[in-house]
This record gives C-alpha cells, sequence and structure tokens, in this order.
C-alpha cells in the first residue's frame, strides 16, 4: 500500500547528496532519458529553460508550450529533441487545446514539469473572474495536468513535477474569498496562497494515482537570480521583503545567497529523475532533497504543516474540481478514496 504524506509524514531528507549549490549537471548526471518525453510548462525562459536543456541533453524529447511562440522559439533555438506549441495558462480553452493535440498524439507522457508561474503581479482577473496568480501558478496546472492524464497513465510510470515556492508561506488556501473580492488585494499574499495550493494537489494527486503508476513532486527552486519572474515588482515590494535597501540597491547579503540558474533548476531535474524517488511520492522538496518541516511560526526553511493537511487538500481538490468543471479519469474509482 503507497504510503501517504499528510501532515508531512514523509517529510524528511534521504541524504540525496545533493544540496543548495548542486547544478543540474550535477543532478542528471548519469542518467538517460532517451525515448522518454517531457512537457514543461514555461520552458523557454530561466529555470524551465535550464530544465528544457538538461531534460534534452540526457535524451528526452521536450515540448514547451508558450504564449510567445517567437520568443520560445529564439530562446530554444539550437537545442536539439525541443518542440514548441501554443498555450496561454490564463486561457484555459488554450490549456484544452494543447493538451488535446498531445493526447491525439498518441504518445506516452513521462514527465509533465509545471514549471510556469507569475509572481508580484497587481491584482488581475481571467475571463472567469479567478485571481491571476490564482489562475496561471495552479488552477492552470490542475487543468493540464487532468487533460493530459490519459497520457500519463500509458507511459506507465511517469512522474509530476510541480514547481512551488518557499513562498507557500505567505498565506494558506483562503476557501472563503480565494479572489480577494471581499478582502484587501495583497499581492504577496495570493502569490503564497497560489503555492500552497500547489503543495495541496501535489500532496492528493500523489494519493488519488496510487493504481496509475503516476508519482507527483512539488518544490522550492530557491531564490535565484537572473530570472524574469520579478519583472513587474516595483521597489517597495523588493524593500517589504528584505531585498534592497531605502534606495533600490539589492543588499549583498542577499546577492550572495542567491542561486544560479542551473542550481536553481536542480531541484526540479531531481524531482524528475532521481531513482530514490522511485518508491516515496506526494513530498515537497529544496535543494536537491526532502524538505524538512517548518514549525516556526514565521518564514522558514522548509515547509508549512498546512499546505500538507489532508482535509485541505481533498477540500481544494474539490473547489478545483467545481471551479474548472474538470474532473480526473483515474484508472479506478477507488482511487477517490485515501490510504
Amino acid at each position: 500500500m503507497r504510503q501517504n504524506n499528510y501532515q508531512g509524514a514523509l517529510q524528511r531528507p534521504i541524504g540525496s547528496g545533493f544540496d543548495a549549490k548542486s547544478t543540474t549537471t550535477e543532478v542528471i548526471k548519469g542518467i538517460d532519458l532517451s525515448g522518454k518525453t517531457a512537457i514543461i510548462t514555461g520552458g523557454n525562459t530561466g529555470i524551465g529553460l535550464e530544465t528544457t536543456k538538461t531534460l534534452a541533453h540526457a535524451g528526452a524529447t521536450v515540448i514547451v508550450p508558450a504564449r510567445d511562440m517567437e520568443k520560445a522559439r529564439q530562446n530554444l533555438k539550437g537545442i536539439a529533441n525541443v518542440e514548441v506549441e501554443p498555450m496561454d495558462l490564463m486561457d484555459p480553452g488554450s490549456i484544452d487545446s494543447f493538451a488535446q493535440k498531445f493526447i491525439q498524439s498518441g504518445r506516452p507522457l513521462h514527465l509533465l514539469i509545471n514549471n510556469a508561474g507569475i509572481m508580484w503581479v497587481p491584482l488581475r482577473r481571467d475571463s472567469r473572474g479567478i485571481e491571476s496568480q490564482l489562475a496561471t501558478n495552479y488552477l492552470a496546472m490542475f487543468q493540464l495536468t487532468a487533460s493530459l492524464w490519459p497520457a500519463l497513465e500509458k507511459a506507465n510510470g511517469a512522474r509530476v513535477v510541480n514547481v512551488s515556492s518557499h513562498g507557500h508561506q505567505f498565506g494558506q488556501f483562503n476557501f472563503e474569498d480565494p479572489n480577494f473580492q471581499r478582502g484587501g488585494y495583497e499581492t504577496l499574499k495570493a502569490y503564497g496562497q497560489s503555492k500552497t495550493a500547489v503543495n495541496l494537489f501535489t500532496l492528493e494527486l500523489d494519493i488519488r494515482a496510487r493504481f496509475s503508476n503516476v508519482r507527483a513532486y512539488s518544490l522550492h527552486p530557491g531564490s535565484i537570480g537572473g530570472t524574469e519572474l520579478g519583472r513587474e515588482a516595483s521597489p517597495e515590494l523588493f524593500q517589504q521583503m528584505g531585498f534592497c535597501d531605502a534606495d533600490g540597491n539589492m543588499l549583498p547579503e542577499v546577492a550572495a545567497s542567491l542561486k544560479t540558474i542551473p542550481q536553481g533548476a536542480a531541484t526540479t531535474v531531481w524531482c524528475a529523475t532521481s531513482p530514490h524517488l522511485k518508491d516515496i511520492g506526494g513530498v515537497y522538496c529544496e535543494d536537491g532533497d526532502i524538505a524538512g518541516l517548518s514549525h516556526d511560526s514565521g518564514m522558514s526553511a522548509g515547509v508549512k504543516a498546512y499546505s500538507l493537511d489532508e482535509t485541505s487538500a481533498a477540500r481544494l481538490w474539490g473547489w478545483s474540481e467545481d471551479i474548472t468543471g474538470i474532473e480526473f479519469r483515474f484508472l479506478s474509482a477507488h482511487t477517490q478514496g485515501n490510504v
């Protein structure tokens, strides 16, 4: 019987041999992905691009869905084994079109890496009225994974890797007002809620998929320099988080703590390929290993137990099905129960 990670029961490092400074080159060493197919959202910029390069160089065929096709093709130019397809995570119809095309190709999907995300954005809503960080960082992930499920099952040993964040500690999921229709909008609280949702979804997915031979992982890539994540952030937000001084200059100690892009993508690659995770899933990882639980009341290393809560995970799953109108089609109806 598959163990579950409810309440963080499996959240302890396993001695992977990797750490915060490990790179994608180190993590992928000795792993051959020939014959495997991967889909990586946001796979043409930042840590997503590094993940694409790493998996493609290891032999995988990598499909990168992108909103800006011209930019994606330019960024991915010269990388073998890469395909680019149109998709906009803020447009549910676009997600459906991408997924249907892949399903119709008949190919199995060995790795789904839900990497794309946004942060530090002003209040925006999609066509359904969903707050943009929740829509992009979580609900698009839920929809895409559900829509590609037959291909994941077909792989007979697939992994779903969901890029979360230490930022899940900014906030729990607010079931009473998830779209800030009654309360005042706070961009970091909205970001935290979306990443808490990612952790809860990953936890529940790994349990419900137990007869499908699919494992799921969430992860914190680390604080990374040189990505596009903060392109809409104001200097005031960086100051609020303690990243910059009053003049907008990054503090030296913050700059020294940032990971490089190859270091930032390493945990994603580890979750996607490590043989050490063959018999464990539903866990939150960081620095190339399974993270420990964070018991502090404030921000700290590790994962908060509220983002691995059994009741919240089941409740979020039901809410997600209701709000999207989408249900997963698992191999067995019995997978809807708990272990």
